[in-house]
């Protein structure tokens, strides 16, 4: 038989039958959750984030969060928090989570999803009704909500957890259905001040182009002029109109921002999954240690009216029970590890969510174990000189010591991480079998060069804000090998106890930590090591008030000098005589506006590097339980089409 013949005959076939090529799509309904991350209350705050996200190119997705973070700082010159931190779930009169506008912030009762419908010729010319019906056993009545043209996206309350079904209609028949079931995760965050964003404000200082600050004298009668000035009306360091002109934090005692990591993470889980929402509670604080911040109680680093008035365990039992309802139990014997942790010894008051009630935690982001062996101290020893008097201001600057005395505390700390775990699995209710829930993050190098072993070398590089203060690369070296120590007895925790723990990032800072600027790039102000002082009537190198804090950069920790000019951290002049008992302590002041505005932490870049590595474990334990609960495991798109890094 000839081909042209066959050809006919199977075609005359295909007729007969009925056949005629392949069906339209049918229309389908596409949904995602409005404000996924339920901390920002205006959900285009959140949309900023997902947007920037989607945006980011496959080599980009590879880390996330640090890509977006150079995004958004590129297009918000004075960083993306300023004009977000006041829209929260956070209510500063009482130092707790609670939103105006929503009162089921903590135990949710339903979400916003934003529907539409795809795959319908000419919809934008056809009306749709969408209607929406239970999920939960037995149903319920379906309830109209919304007639609008069919290319238009619907906005739709889903009901949480049950779901809902969505259906859309076109003159009274149904052209598509789907359910529509929110996954919402409980997110904790705790710890200490590489948890809580220290060194990144919500709104930093901002700076006068003209206008210097005088601080007396320093060491050897200098005198401390011509040192740039922040904005404002006031006549004197530490008056009431200069105290106004503070940096802000989302929690100003605990020096706590949204550039933390812990809530990065958190906010990238809910931006990149359509069908997921994220309630974060957020409780690091800078200072904090295991004993005095995780169980008992601790104010802050920073003076203000109203506190913290629960240790941050206590804290996380009242965000499980929805903001009340918490009761107190007197736990002298559990905690304090046979007499090895005295400070829990006796009087050990801590608050649990009866476990009926309380809000399963889905994962718990966990920093700790930093100020318990002292690590401040290794860092005032590794840059101030012996004969510096600033090694004698104890609570000012901290007590200083060395490698011995960090070894001593490093052997305490491993009773202490056990003594955190029992509290996590018997006051909070994290299940035993799901201890990798628990997320515990290791520090990042401070001072490593690319190699990994070499450290910054001698001298003043970003810390020219004081002649007090001087990198020794032999006390810095000591330190080094302190911090991976201190790595590696929590990496040894983190496996007794099953816990998640997360040091992928600390690769990214080999490299870029206090010393790194701009060495043969060509050069920028944000890479400039030294500090601006007018001098003869000129500033040099540059004019603070073109200052960026959150500009891209080389270093990702922040030196005295960035703090300076990001924090501008400043004390009242009542507060600063009560504490010193006489006057003429300027210099004081200038310490606590270098040190106390978070040198030596993390910058917003650094806070997001940190963010991407908690991120990538974090994908892993919740894909396990939703496998676990017969789940699809939500699919990311990683860019990891091409070769990874070597960062």
């Amino acid at each position: 038989m000839r081909v042209g013949a066959a050809v006919c005959l199977c075609l005359a076939l295909f007729i007969a039958l009925g056949w005629e090529g392949p069906a339209a799509a049918e229309p389908q309904i596409v949904w995602r959750v409005e404000n996924p991350f339920r901390f920002f209350l205006d959900p285009a705050d959140t949309e900023v984030h997902r947007a920037t996200w989607q945006s980011l190119s496959e080599a980009e997705r590879r880390h996330p969060v640090q890509s977006a973070e150079r995004a958004l700082s590129e297009r918000h010159p004075d960083g993306w928090s300023s004009s977000t931190f006041e829209k929260t779930c956070w209510d500063w009169s009482r130092n707790r989570y609670a939103c105006r506008e929503r009162s089921d912030y903590l135990d949710p009762k339903s979400h916003t999803v934003l529907a539409r419908l795809e795959g319908l010729e000419d919809a934008q010319t056809v009306d749709c009704s969408w209607l929406t019906a239970p999920q939960a056993a037995g149903g319920g009545p379906r309830r109209k909500v919304v007639t609008l043209p069919c290319d238009t996206p619907v906005q739709l309350e889903v009901p949480y957890p049950s779901g809902a079904w969505i259906s859309a209609e076109i003159g009274g028949s149904q052209v598509a259905e789907t359910a529509a079931r929110v996954t919402d995760l409980f997110i904790i965050g705790m710890g200490d001040s590489f948890a809580s964003g220290e060194g990144n404000p919500d709104v930093p200082v901002r700076f006068s182009p003209e206008r210097t600050t005088d601080y007396g004298f320093g060491s050897h009668n200098t005198p401390l002029t011509g040192y740039p000035a922040r904005i404002g009306d006031w006549k004197e360091i530490g008056d009431r109109k200069f105290i106004e002109e503070n940096a802000r934090w989302q929690d100003q005692a605990c020096h706590r921002s949204l550039y933390s990591h812990q809530l990065r993470a958190a906010l990238q889980l809910a931006i990149e999954d359509p069908h997921r929402a994220v309630t974060f509670v957020g409780l690091a604080c800078s200072g904090a240690e295991t004993t005095f911040g995780l169980f008992l109680e601790y104010k802050g680093n920073e003076w203000v009216p109203i506190p913290p008035d629960l240790p941050q365990i206590s804290a996380a039992a009242e965000a499980q029970c929805a903001g009340k309802g918490a009761r107190s139990y007197d736990l002298p014997e559990a905690y304090h590890i046979g007499g090895k942790i005295p400070e829990l010894q006796g009087g050990l008051v801590l608050k649990k969510c009866d476990a009926e009630r309380a809000r399963k935690i889905d994962l718990l982001f966990l920093s700790i174990g930093g100020n318990d062996v002292g690590f401040s101290r290794l860092v005032a020893n590794a840059v101030l000189a012996d004969s510096s008097i600033l090694r004698k201001l104890g609570g000012w600057f901290g007590q200083v010591y060395g490698f011995a005395e960090a070894n001593a505390q490093l052997d305490r700390l491993d009773d202490r991480l056990k003594s955190v775990n029992r509290a996590l699995h018997n006051l909070l209710h994290v299940p035993w079998p799901e201890s990798d829930r628990i997320i515990f993050t290791g520090y990042p190098p401070m001072a490593l060069l690319d190699d990994g072993k070499s450290v910054c070398p001698d001298g003043q590089a970003g810390m020219t804000v004081m002649s007090e203060f001087s990198l020794s690369a032999a006390k810095a070296a000591e330190g080094s090998v302190v911090a991976e120590r201190l790595n590696d007895i929590m990496r040894e925790s983190a496996q007794q106890h099953f816990w998640t723990f997360v040091e992928a990032h600390r690769a990214t800072f080999r490299g870029r930590g206090l010393c790194a600027g701009y060495s043969d790039a060509p050069w920028t102000m944000a890479d400039e090591l030294r500090l601006p002082r007018k001098i003869n009537g000129v500033w040099d190198p540059f004019n603070p008030s073109q200052w960026r804090a959150y500009a891209p950069r080389q270093r990702l920790f922040r030196t005295p000098n960035d703090a300076y000019l990001t924090g501008n951290f400043h004390v009242a002049q009542s507060l600063m005589q009560k504490a010193l008992n006489k006057q003429g302590y300027g210099w004081v002041q200038l310490l606590l506006a270098s040190v106390y505005s978070g040198a030596f932490h993390p910058s917003a870049e650094g806070q997001a590097a940190m963010a991407d590595a908690v991120v990538g474990q974090a994908r892993g334990v919740l894909a396990k339980y939703e496998k676990l609960a017969g789940r699809t495991p939500t699919r990311v798109n990683l860019g990891l089409s091409e070769e990874p890094d070597e960062r």
